[in-house]
């Protein structure tokens, strides 16, 4: 891969050796920066020439200095956080100038990109676009940008661990979520075995974030499959534009009043240090420590896997208990079947034994029933299914382990990152970026894993201009000593005592307890006392934090889960994945070549996914893994009638090797109904195609109680051949099941097969519409508006079947399209009001979804309504200032892999109060997240977070 990149890096030296030759001689530009009410000089201002790359930051004392190749006449631009943005032409001397910025607001001024890959006012936007700036990041009161995103309109999250967070917008919020796109600097940062965006577990650094940008809805017309429910775009400040060094360290508490733990420390040290020569070369080097307890995760609801419900009953109630945040609980068997099948093997040894005996000769029934009725290890069952209501048809598990004692809650996130700038010319710039970072985490997905030293690498060659981009990087995810938790919890059990003793221990000592005269409750009870007791079966249950707990504990957790052998107890729950992805883009603007006459522009990309996790996630034990995928787009738009309308037509062709092509257009309208007043309409497209675990997973999970298998033909039925053995629908097996309390034996007359498409799981697809209006009804009020309606086809959910392999039903969770279609709509109102210095803000959003098809698992999970209010002043009285966001969202039913349940309405109030001292460049921030403390929970099964209260100083932040 080296290679690749370094022809690359040749070629590109090559076509722009001419640039360099031809560059003119530079000046020098020079100058000082106050503040206009104090005269205090102003550290940190950004100074660029209009139009050019470059450009240099003013000192601690306000001056500058910087040499650049632009002639005369030229635009001088300084732009500072929470200050009027200055624009002073230069016609003669470049040096000893004077600026004086004033602090200001000024809403609707952004400019964006990501709308339409191309800078223009936020005002005029084509799509709905929300945006926060680094003047915004500064005051915002959330422990991190990241998590500041919750307070833009329409956006939710699914917090499944303190550093681990899954934006979404629109509806189909999920754990990971696949079906929202995530770039910083324009790499997707989503780990290509792991399937989800890394957010802000390995990313970007507070410190070194210039904006970021979300696309609410669809965007795969310009940004490629994915994406169908949203764009994140992360952008990191240029060293040019951003020099010096800067230093943030924040230091509070998390765990106040929670019942699962004392109060702990919450700590983060950011760095970033940036310097450029001469306007030509130009280096950043940013890094990020945050150590801290994470939020423990403690609901003990009883599960009905079967029916995917929550249902009533404790450990002590329900003998077939299994609660969602304890593992090892999870693996379910019949008392009845339990019985049956010791009869049976009971039988097949005595027919071997006695033919060996007699020469071959076969017993007969009545000397069957005569050694299963007398037999010390037999008698019990057999009297057991012989006495009518002795063994109930109950289902019954083995004790779990709570979450707590199995996953790793120590959070740890390290992030590193450097990147090399060098300017061709005044408009070329061609820059190296590494970023790496490493941590400890906890994920949701099919299951709860343990991220554990989970690291993951980007590094990025580009190089553009102001009419054209060419970008190669790569990323590469390694595992670390990352486990599934449900696993490790069952093979804890394992390495006690095997569950084909452990299970009929159990049963034979309720049946002994109940002929004694226990009630059912009693002998349940006594039951798994025994089962739990040392035996000749094996050992006592591992008790938590016990020497033979922490030693299988340490075993498995470092055993990988295909080095697994239970024949001879080695048993493992690690993976092991070091999975790459490789992508290479293009981009052309021919707007100047045009003359302006129209903006048109071409790209096109590809990109290689080379998966490697040793059998541990993917069918790739034996073989290798690689998915190619391409595609390229085109988009031309036009103003008419005086720049009162203009038109925007795009289309992209996607094709992955697995796959049939497809295109997906999108045409845009933008109408200016009065100066900063615009109304928009748009009609956008997007596709997803199948993740890579979607078409290649090969995991069991549950605690062994179901296998993921990827939807690819080539696993479903050339390896599990769920064609030609069919597997029974889930609904089917329930009946069966529950058929046995009447007639004493499941009836297989009630299995009904499931009939998977033959041509495997496919890309799912998006159109939607949507109409808005963003404008100034006054100079000091922004209100943005949108109506949505949007139509998927070819869903991507996952059905649950049953197949009996050799009398033994196994589980399989598999990817498949939904029939028909699902629609879904809804709308968002914001307003930005300024009042003097005081800024007040809220928004609101709706989201619906409409009728479903016929057996489609409801997986919006999304609030109906939810809405944000924000109120702040960032200089109150001088260098005071002050800011408060407040959210609120309604309760609504969250349906997973992993859990089903209802989401409680919930209300979170963040809040900070700051003091700059401009001597030394530094601020001091007192805030929290939560101040209130409410405990609550995003998406069931998660964590309920309380608040953080911390303290932060920052300089030249």
């Amino acid at each position: 891969m080296s290679r690749i990149f370094t022809q690359i890096f040749y070629v590109l030296l090559f076509v722009y050796a001419g640039n360099i030759a031809a560059q003119a001689q530079s000046i020098t530009v020079s100058g000082t920066v106050k503040d206009k009410q104090s005269k205090e000089g102003l550290a940190g201002v950004s100074l660029t020439i209009k139009g050019h790359s470059g450009g240099t930051a003013s000192t601690s004392n306000g001056s500058f200095t910087f040499t650049t190749t632009a002639k005369v006449p030229f635009t001088l631009v300084a732009s500072y956080v929470g200050y009027g943005t200055v624009e002073q032409q230069i016609t003669g001397n470049a040096t000893g100038i004077n600026l004086e910025l004033e602090t200001a607001v000024v809403l609707g001024g952004d400019v964006v990109v990501s709308a339409s890959r191309t800078p223009e006012r936020i005002l005029e936007s084509p799509v709905s676009i929300e945006r926060m700036s680094a003047a915004s990041i500064r005051e915002i009161a959330a422990p991190s940008f990241y998590d500041a995103l919750n307070n833009m309109k329409g956006v939710e999250s699914s917090m499944q661990s303190l550093t681990f967070k899954s934006i979404n917008t629109r509806g189909f919020n999920s754990n990971g979520n696949t079906r929202f796109n995530q770039y910083i600097d324009g790499m997707d940062n989503q780990a290509p075995g792991l399937n989800f965006s890394v957010g802000n577990i390995v990313g970007i650094t507070e410190l070194d974030v210039d904006n970021v940008e979300l696309l609410p809805g669809a965007s795969s017309a310009l940004y490629g499959a994915g994406g169908i429910n949203g764009t994140l775009l992360m952008t990191s400040k240029d060293p040019f534009k951003y020099p010096g060094a800067s230093f943030q360290y924040k230091t509070g508490v998390n765990h106040v009043n929670d019942d699962n733990s004392s109060v702990q420390p919450f700590n983060q040290l950011d760095v970033r240090m940036a310097k450029s020569w001469n306007n030509k070369f130009g280096v950043k080097a940013a890094f990020s420590f945050l150590q801290a307890k994470d939020w423990i995760g403690n609901n003990f609801n009883n599960f009905d896997r079967v029916s995917r419900t929550v249902k009533s009953g404790t450990r002590e109630s329900d003998p077939n208990y299994d609660g969602i945040n304890t593992y090892g609980d999870e693996l379910s068997q019949n008392m009845r079947n339990v019985a049956q099948s010791v009869l049976a093997s009971g039988t097949a040894t005595y027919i071997k034994n006695y033919g060996l005996a007699t020469g071959g000769m076969v017993p007969s029934q009545a000397q069957i029933t005569t050694f299963l009725s007398t037999n010390a290890q037999t008698r019990p069952f057999y009297v057991g299914l012989n006495t009518p209501g002795l063994i109930p048809n109950q289902n019954i598990t083995r004790n779990g382990y709570q979450e707590a004692d199995l996953v790793d809650y120590n959070t740890k996130s390290l992030k590193a990152s450097g990147a090399l700038y060098y300017n061709i010319s005044n408009t070329v710039q061609a820059t190296f970026q590494a970023n790496w970072g490493t941590g400890t985490s906890v994920y949701t997905g099919s299951d709860r894993y343990s991220l554990r030293n989970f690291n993951i690498g980007q590094y990025k060659l580009e190089v553009k201009g102001e009419d054209f981009m060419l970008r190669g990087y790569t990323t590469q995810e390694r595992s670390g000593d990352s486990y599934i938790s449900s696993i490790l919890g069952s093979y804890i059990n394992e390495k006690s005592k095997i569950s084909q003793a452990w299970f009929p221990e159990y049963v034979g000592n309720y049946v002994g307890a109940r002929s004694l005269g226990q009630t059912d409750a009693q002998a349940q009870i006594t039951a798994r006392t025994a089962a739990n007791s040392a035996s000749a079966g094996g050992g006592a249950y591992f008790a938590p934090g016990s020497p033979q707990f922490l030693q299988a504990k340490d075993q498995i957790m470092n055993t990988t889960i295909s080095a697994s052998d239970p024949t001879k107890g080695i048993y493992g729950a690690k993976f092991d994945d070091k999975s790459n992805l490789y992508h290479y883009e293009g981009l052309y603007n021919f707007t100047n070549l045009f003359n302006k006459v129209v903006e048109f522009q071409v790209g096109a990309s590809y990109r290689l996914y080379d998966l490697n996790s040793a059998g541990t996630i993917f069918n790739d034990l034996t073989n290798s893994i690689d998915i190619k995928e391409y595609g390229s787009f085109a988009q031309i738009g036009k103003k008419f009638f005086n720049d009162k309308v203009k038109f925007t037509f795009a289309g992209r062709y996607d094709k992955s090797q697995n796959f049939e092509g497809r295109f997906t257009p999108r045409v845009t309208g933008v109408f200016t109904v009065a100066k900063n007043n615009n109304i928009r309409v748009s009609y956008q497209t997007g596709y997803r195609n199948p993740t890579t675990q979607n078409q290649y997973i090969d995991l069991s999970v549950g605690g062994g109680t179901q296998r993921l298998i990827g939807g690819l033909p080539e696993i479903m039925f050339n390896k599990y051949h769920l064609d030609t053995n069919k597997p029974y629908t889930d609904v089917s097996y329930r009946a069966y099941l529950a058929s046995a309390a009447t007639t004493g034996a499941p009836n297989p007359a009630l299995l009904q097969a499931y009939n998977f498409d033959a041509r495997g799981v496919r890309p799912e697809s998006v159109q939607s519409y949507e109409l808005g209006y963003k404008g100034l009804l006054l100079p000091n009020l922004l209100i943005d508006a949108y109506g949505y309606y949007s139509i998927y086809k070819d869903f991507i959910t996952a059905v649950d079947v049953y197949q009996n392999v050799g009398g033994s039903f196994v589980k399989f969770g598999v990817p498949v399209n939904a029939e028909g279609e699902v629609n879904s709509y809804g709308a968002a109102l914001g307003l930005d009001y300024l009042i003097g210095k005081y800024n007040i803000s809220g928004n609101v959003s709706y989201n619906e979804i409409g009728d479903l098809p016929v057996n489609y698992i409801n997986d919006f999970n999304t609030p109906k309504i939810r809405y944000n209010l924000g109120f702040g002043n960032k200089e109150i009285i001088k260098n005071f200032g002050f800011n408060l966001a407040y959210r609120w969202q309604d309760q609504f039913y969250w349906n997973s892999s992993f859990a089903s349940g209802q989401v409680p309405a919930y209300s979170s109030l963040d809040a900070q109060v700051s003091l700059r001292i401009p001597s030394v460049q530094s601020i001091i921030k007192l805030g929290g997240s939560n101040v209130l403390n409410k405990y609550y929970f995003t998406s069931y099964g998660n964590p309920s977070a309380g608040a953080i209260y911390y303290v932060a100083i920052s300089f030249n932040p």
